[in-house]
């Protein structure tokens, strides 16, 4: 089953690598010593704010590549997503981590891309290691399942080589202390998670079924 997309644009930040965030946080935090992070029930509310789910927060290293940090956002109902652009020439990586399974039969039958901008049609499967890696010809990605969710690097197959992108998806882990207190914005109207332009006023949002007279 393909879950929903939902992202919620967050304020613009710089762009920077994991590393230096790591650093610009503890600089940030003035007493803080080396090597720690704010307390874990501040990065549980942020990311609360957030609506992203603590557990579902992913980074990941690529050389040359540095995390756009306004790209953060939540993805399907309290998935990660994130976006990692090479320095000079912006070719991206895009991180998506959300919940789900994967497997030879739904493999060719998922939808690649990680947010906006997926694409339909056929996608070829080709098992490697632990991972599929998935070819639509336009973009390519690796999915990994952990834990009863899906881990998925996704580029655009003109610009970043299947190489680039198995380093990606190697490397991606679940963000430490002090990762999320680098990559997770902070609270935001007084905690209250921030307002989703996707959902309707009324109801669940699932689709109107209803049928007039006569069906």
């Amino acid at each position: 089953m393909t879950t929903a997309v939902r992202r919620v644009p967050l304020p613009p930040l710089p762009l920077m690598g994991v590393t230096a965030l790591v650093s610009v946080a503890l600089a940030a935090c003035g007493s803080v010593t080396a090597g720690s992070a704010a307390p874990r029930s501040e990065l549980e509310a942020r990311a609360r704010s957030a609506q992203v789910a603590i557990e579902n927060v992913y980074v990941t290293a690529v050389p040359g590549y540095d995390l756009a940090v306004q790209s953060v956002g939540v993805l399907g109902a309290d998935g990660f997503s994130a976006t990692y652009v090479k320095k000079g020439t912006g070719e991206q990586i895009r991180l998506g981590v959300d919940r789900g399974t994967m497997d030879a039969a739904s493999c060719p039958r998922t939808p690649l891309g990680v947010g906006n901008g997926g694409t339909e049609g056929a996608v070829e499967c080709v098992k490697d290691g632990k991972r599929w890696y998935r070819d639509g010809g336009t973009q390519h990605e690796y999915a990994t399942e952990v834990d009863g969710r899906l881990i998925r690097v996704n580029a655009d197959t003109g610009t970043v080589d299947r190489a680039t992108l198995r380093t990606a998806a190697e490397a991606a882990h679940p963000a430490s202390d002090m990762e999320l207190d680098a990559v997770l914005p902070a609270e935001r109207d007084g905690g209250q998670p921030v307002e989703r332009g996707d959902l309707p006023k009324t109801g669940d949002g699932a689709p109107d079924n209803g049928v007039g007279a006569g069906g």
